[in-house]
C-alpha cells in the first residue's frame, strides 16, 4: 500500500528536473478525467430526470407510468413535478432524497400500495407553468352517463366550472382558485388528507375564522400548529397525472367516445359489474371479461355484431389494465381523487355543511360556488339551456347553511326566481326537479348529521303566510 501511495504521489508531483512530458502528464490526466466526467455526467443527469427513467427503468412505477402516459401532463418530465423546476444545485440537493428510494428498491422495502411522500410545494412545481392569480374564464363541461337498462340510455350533465383566481385583477380572487389565492389552512387526521376535522381561514383584515367538523369531536384548543397545511394546487389536484378512475367513470368515458358501442344491449351494466369485481389475479380477471364475450355469443344480438362486441371486450380489458395492478395492490380505491365529490370526499372534506364556526355558520355546502347548477339532458333533447343566475341572492340564501335548510323551507316564494314543477322531484321539468341534485346520492355530505340538524333547528326560516 505504501508503495502504491508513493507512486501516485510521484505521478502527480514529479521532481522538478523530470522531462517536460512527465511534468505535463498529471495536468493532462486531470483535464481528460474532468471532461469525461462532465461529458458523461450531463447525459446521466438528464436521463435520471427523464420520464423514461422514472416510469420505465424504476420497477416500482408501472401503475403511475400507465396513468401518466394517458394524462394531460404526459409531455412534462416527472422531475418537473416531483423535484421542481429550480437551479442545478437546488435540484441536486432535492434529488439526494432519491437515495432513500434506491435503497428501498434495492432491498425491496416498499410497502404497497405506494403513496407519494415528500412532494415539493405547488409554488415550485405547478405554478412554474400555471398562474391561478390570473383571471380564468368559466369552463363548460359535458359529462356523459349511461344507464344500466338494456338500451344503455345516455344522459348528459352540463355545467360551467367557475375556475376563478384572478387576484391580479380582482384583489381577493374568486371561484375555485380563490382557495389558493388566500390563506386557507387545514388539519388532516390521515396521511392522504381524506379526513379534515379543522379548517382555518385568514381573512382580508388578518382576523382568523376557525371551522370544526361537529361530528369529529375535534378539540381545536389542543391543535399542534406544526401539523397545519396550507391549501395549494395539489390539495385538490392530487391525481392530476396519476389518476386511477373507478369502473363507472371509465366505462362512461369509453362509451361516450365509441370505444365501447352503446348499441350493445346491457353493455354498461355488465362492463361495470365485471370491472368492479375483485379478482385474485389478472389472469382470472381476463377470463371473467372473456366470459362476457362468450355470453354475448349466446344472444340474438351477436350475429352480425361480433367485431363490435370483440372491440368492446378489448376496451374493457384495457380499462382493467390501467386501473388495477395486482403486484402493487393498486386499484381505483387506493388513491382517491380530490376533484369532485362522488367517488371520494373531495370537496366535501371541508364543504360538507357540517364544518361550523363559532356562530354555527358552515363552510358553504353550495353547488354553485364552484359550478353552475347542473343541467340534465337526454338524447331526445335537441337543445339544452344552461341556467346561470346573476341576480342578487335573497336574504334566506345568504345563510351559509342554506342548502341544508332549503328543503325544510319550500314555499310559494321559491317561484319568484325558480320554476317549481314537481318540487323536489327528479323529472327535470323545472329548476326544482333536477335529477342531478335530487336524484343523486351525496355520500360524503353532511345531510344526515343528526348533530347538525339539532344545531340548525333554530335557523329554519319562518315561511311567510300563504296568499
Amino acid at each position: 500500500m505504501k508503495v502504491l501511495k508513493d507512486r501516485i504521489r510521484r505521478f502527480f508531483f514529479p521532481p522538478s528536473d523530470s522531462p517536460r512530458w512527465i511534468l505535463v502528464l498529471p495536468y493532462a490526466v486531470v483535464i481528460v478525467l474532468g471532461l469525461s466526467l462532465f461529458g458523461g455526467g450531463i447525459p446521466a443527469w438528464e436521463y435520471t430526470n427523464s420520464s423514461q427513467f422514472c416510469g420505465g427503468t424504476c420497477h416500482t412505477m408501472p401503475p403511475q407510468n400507465t396513468a401518466f402516459l394517458r394524462s394531460t401532463h404526459s409531455n412534462v418530465s416527472c422531475e418537473d413535478c416531483h423535484v421542481g423546476r429550480a437551479s442545478f444545485f437546488t435540484q441536486f440537493a432535492r434529488k439526494t432524497g432519491g437515495l432513500r428510494e434506491l435503497y428501498s428498491m434495492t432491498f425491496k422495502l416498499y410497502e404497497y400500495p405506494i403513496h407519494a411522500r415528500h412532494l415539493q410545494p405547488a409554488v415550485d412545481t405547478c405554478e412554474k407553468c400555471h398562474r391561478p392569480d390570473t383571471l380564468s374564464a368559466e369552463k363548460l363541461l359535458t359529462i356523459a352517463h349511461f344507464g344500466d337498462s338494456p338500451t344503455n340510455p345516455r344522459t348528459n350533465i352540463l355545467l360551467a366550472m367557475k375556475t376563478g383566481g384572478g387576484t391580479d385583477l380582482e384583489g381577493y380572487g374568486s371561484g375555485i382558485h380563490w382557495h389558493t389565492q388566500n390563506q386557507v389552512f387545514y388539519y388532516a387526521t390521515d396521511t392522504s388528507a381524506q379526513e379534515i376535522p379543522y379548517v382555518r381561514l385568514v381573512n382580508e383584515d388578518g382576523s382568523i375564522t376557525e371551522y370544526v367538523d361537529i361530528d369529529s369531536e375535534f378539540d381545536a384548543s389542543n391543535l399542534d400548529e406544526s401539523l397545519l397545511k396550507q391549501m395549494d394546487c395539489t390539495t385538490c389536484h392530487n391525481r392530476i397525472t396519476h389518476n386511477f378512475k373507478p369502473p363507472t367513470k371509465s366505462v362512461d368515458e369509453s362509451m361516450a367516445r365509441g370505444a365501447i358501442s352503446p348499441e350493445i344491449p346491457d353493455i354498461h351494466r355488465l362492463a361495470v359489474e365485471v370491472l368492479s369485481t375483485t379478482y385474485p389475479s389478472r389472469d382470472e380477471a381476463m377470463k371473467a371479461i372473456d366470459d362476457l364475450e362468450e355470453y354475448y355469443k349466446t344472444t340474438t344480438y351477436y350475429p352480425g355484431h361480433g367485431d363490435q362486441i370483440h372491440t368492446a371486450i378489448e376496451e374493457i380489458k384495457a380499462i382493467y389494465d390501467r386501473t388495477v395492478f395486482h403486484d402493487q395492490k393498486i386499484d381505483w380505491t387506493t388513491h382517491p381523487n380530490n376533484i369532485g365529490h362522488f367517488d371520494s370526499p373531495g370537496c366535501y372534506r371541508c364543504h360538507d355543511g357540517s364544518h361550523l364556526n363559532n356562530q354555527d355558520q358552515a363552510i358553504r355546502l353550495e353547488c354553485n360556488l364552484c359550478h353552475t347548477i347542473p343541467t340534465v339532458s337526454n338524447e331526445e333533447d335537441p337543445f339544452t339551456r344552461l341556467e346561470i343566475n346573476n341576480r342578487t341572492k335573497p336574504e334566506s340564501h345568504l345563510n351559509a347553511n342554506w342548502i341544508n335548510l332549503h328543503f325544510r323551507s319550500f314555499n310559494y316564494t321559491c317561484a319568484t326566481c325558480h320554476t317549481i314543477q314537481d318540487l323536489g322531484g327528479v323529472s327535470n321539468t323545472s329548476f326544482c326537479s333536477n335529477s342531478a341534485c335530487h336524484g343523486s346520492v351525496f355520500t360524503f355530505a353532511g345531510f344526515d348529521s343528526e348533530t347538525l340538524h339539532e344545531i340548525l333547528e333554530s335557523q329554519i326560516p319562518t315561511p311567510p303566510p300563504t296568499p
